[in-house]
């Protein structure tokens, strides 16, 4: 998973991108959950890091060297698990998604890039993104509350199927049902990558 705007074609390209990933259940909802990086919880209170799990729409948040924007968030559900996907705009009409949620294992946090899918559909075998073998995982369907702006509408479903590379990569793809697939590569983040300067 959109994981994409502030106006007109910005807002396009919002709706776009969000499919991209953008949260698609971790936990026993996604495999890719599975494959990252997990940090325990604590590392955050123990070293003084900014606690992803408190960022906010409106927030300014720099992730590994970039500065971007919080302009919207999803918050997802799944077989009683819930986590959050925040929107990211760096000022260029390029946006990204920040996805944190809570593992028995520690907290994960990964930053889900958008990767021109072209018009492929996720099938249940091995597909080559790029070059690269990638190997299904989990897939199915998560509800959403947005926040802010998002380009969807404030409740929904989205579709996602996620996949894995020998390498360890990432790649999901997901859509708002009805929709068209939109895909995108997972780099998980650890303490320390990102700052914020709290809104107002």
């Amino acid at each position: 998973m959109t994981t994409a705007v502030v106006l007109g074609l910005c807002l396009a390209a919002v709706v776009v991108v969000l499919f991209a990933y953008f949260a698609t259940a971790r936990r026993e909802g996604r495999g890719r959950a599975r494959a990252a990086v997990e940090v325990e919880t604590d590392l955050f209170d123990e070293y003084d890091y900014f606690d992803p799990r408190t960022l906010q729409v409106g927030d300014t948040a720099t992730v590994e060297g970039t500065r971007y924007k919080a302009i919207g968030a999803l918050h997802l559900m799944r077989q009683g698990d819930e986590w959050t996907e925040h929107l990211l705009d760096d000022g260029s009409r390029r946006v990204h998604w920040l996805s944190v949620q809570e593992l028995p294992e520690g907290l994960e946090v990964m930053l889900w890039t958008p990767v021109q899918a072209q018009g492929m559909v996720p099938a249940k075998s091995m597909l080559i993104m790029e070059g690269v073998e990638f190997f299904p995982g989990d897939r199915g369907t998560v509800a959403y509350r947005a926040e802010g702006m998002t380009g969807l509408p404030e409740r929904g479903l989205l579709d996602f199927a996620d996949y894995r590379a020998h390498d360890g990569r990432l790649l999901s793809f997901q859509r708002v049902q009805g929709g068209q697939w939109v895909a995108s590569y997972a780099s998980p983040l650890t303490p320390g990558s990102i700052q914020v300067d709290r809104k107002p």
